[in-house]
Parts: C-alpha cells; sequence; structure tokens
C-alpha cells in the first residue's frame, strides 16, 4: 500500500493558518510576516519545479546526469552557507565547496554501497536522495561552525594574538576557537539522535512507514541515514574550517578583513 496523495488545492487549507501567524506577528511586532511569506513562496515554486524534473532524472537514471546533479546541490549548498556567513564567494568557495564534496561523496558510496548493497551505487533513487539528506543537514552544520569560528576570532582577535606572541602557532592559537565551533555545530544533532523516536519519529522513518516499509525496516533506514548525516556533518564542518584557515589568514597570521561582506 503506496501513501495517500495530496489534493493540490488541499494544499492552499494551510492559509487559514495564516491569519492567526499574522495576528500574533503584529501584536508581538515581529517584522518577519513579509520573509515568511516570501520563503513559504520561495519553497512552493523550487519544490514544484523538483518534483517536474525529478520525475526525468529518475526514469533517465544515468550515473553522469546523477552525478552532476548533485555537484548542482553542493554547490548550490556552498552559495547558501557564503551568503548565511558573511564571508566572501571569490576567496571562501572552494574551501567550502571541497568540505562538502570530499564528505558527501565518500558517505553517499559508502552507504550505497556497503549499507544498503545496490547493485547500481549511482541510481538517482538514491543517490539523490540520500545525497539531499546529507546535504542539507552539512549545509545547517556549516553555517553554525563558519558563523561561529569567524565571528568568535574577530570578537576575540587579542586573545587570538597574543596566543600567537607568545609563540604558539597559527593551529595552536585557533584550537580553541576550532573546538568551540564544532561542538556548537554537532550540538543539534546529538541532542537530535538522543531523543529520536521519543521526541518525535524522524523523516526517513516516518517517509517509509507512510510509503507501505515495516516499522522494522524503517527504523534501520533511520538507524542508518543518522549515523551517515552525523559523520557527514562532522567531517564536513571539521574540513570546511581546515580547508578555510589558508585563505582567512595572511602570511603573518592575520585575519584577513577582506574576507568579510
Amino acid at each position: 500500500m503506496g501513501t495517500t496523495d495530496i489534493n493540490a488545492l488541499s494544499l492552499t487549507y494551510f492559509l487559514i493558518f495564516l491569519v492567526p501567524f499574522v495576528f500574533v506577528c503584529f501584536k508581538v511586532k515581529l517584522n518577519i510576516v513579509n520573509k515568511v511569506i516570501y520563503s513559504v513562496v520561495r519553497m512552493v515554486i523550487q519544490l514544484s519545479f523538483v518534483g517536474i524534473y525529478l520525475k526525468y532524472i529518475f526514469d533517465y537514471n544515468q550515473p553522469l546526469i546523477n552525478i552532476l546533479y548533485i555537484l548542482i546541490m553542493i554547490t548550490v549548498a556552498t552559495f547558501s552557507i557564503l551568503n548565511s556567513t558573511k564571508l566572501k564567494i571569490r576567496n571562501m568557495f572552494m574551501p567550502v565547496f571541497c568540505s562538502i564534496l570530499i564528505p558527501v561523496s565518500v558517505m553517499l558510496l559508502f552507504f550505497n554501497n556497503a549499507i544498503i548493497s545496490i547493485n547500481n551505487i549511482f541510481d538517482a533513487k538514491y543517490l539523490v536522495t540520500i545525497g539531499g539528506m546529507l546535504l542539507g543537514n552539512s549545509l545547517s552544520g556549516n553555517i553554525i561552525a563558519l558563523d561561529n569560528f569567524y565571528s568568535d576570532i574577530k570578537k576575540n582577535e587579542k586573545i587570538y594574538l597574543y596566543s600567537i606572541s607568545l609563540g604558539g602557532t597559527r593551529i595552536q592559537a585557533l584550537a580553541p576557537f576550532f573546538r568551540k565551533s564544532i561542538i556548537a555545530s554537532i550540538n543539534p544533532i546529538v541532542a537530535s539522535m538522543a531523543t529520536i523516536g521519543l521526541v518525535a519519529l524522524p523523516g526517513m522513518m516516518s517517509g517509509q512507514i507512510l510509503g507501505g516499509s515495516s516499522p522494522a525496516v524503517a527504523i534501520k533506514y533511520q538507524i542508518a541515514i543518522m549515523l551517515a548525516i552525523f559523520f557527514t556533518q562532522f567531517f564536513s564542518v571539521n574540513l570546511s574550517i581546515l580547508f578555510s584557515i589558508k585563505m582567512g589568514f595572511n602570511d603573518f597570521d592575520i585575519l584577513k578583513t577582506k574576507i568579510f561582506n
């Protein structure tokens, strides 16, 4: 038994909640109404197009096309990370792009080959959907890590320079900022793993059950994807900071102001 379809008209019923939402925002003076409406409209348009072209990608299912689509997704994620952290694209694009590409590629190949053991490890059904989940979490993790790392250094630059003046290397002086940023970036997913199944039924598991899979199969998929997401995000945020350091500091170990927008 497959998932029950949702009538497109039925989705408009959510507009009912727009009235109390606008009312609450108005009463507590939250200036987010325009931003939220813009985001919702953009989400609907983007997902509508995704639904159209993913059908063709899944039907065509050519490895080269599937890999190209993943690369496009990583490129978009990189732009989103840099825009959110206010780091200049021309300085930081390649470090962040590579920091996502490496762990996502390794985990995708490992997941498809070793965990679910499919014959075609570049099958669009798995490559695109699993890749999207890995990328989504890596994106949020990298935003937190990079934003914390560079904003913290800017705020405490004297402490960093004092460590350098005492004879410490750049890596030694940056270590406290590095550790703090990594912990901040992985705290949400660690908390999520600790409460999963108790606080909420996660997306992969719910999707599997709605699609007709047994709860036992759905649980195994959810465990697998959560571990894949955690390791991908952990290594991605580590690499993003390490790769970006070379572009973020000059030969005298001074933070470059030109990397910020």
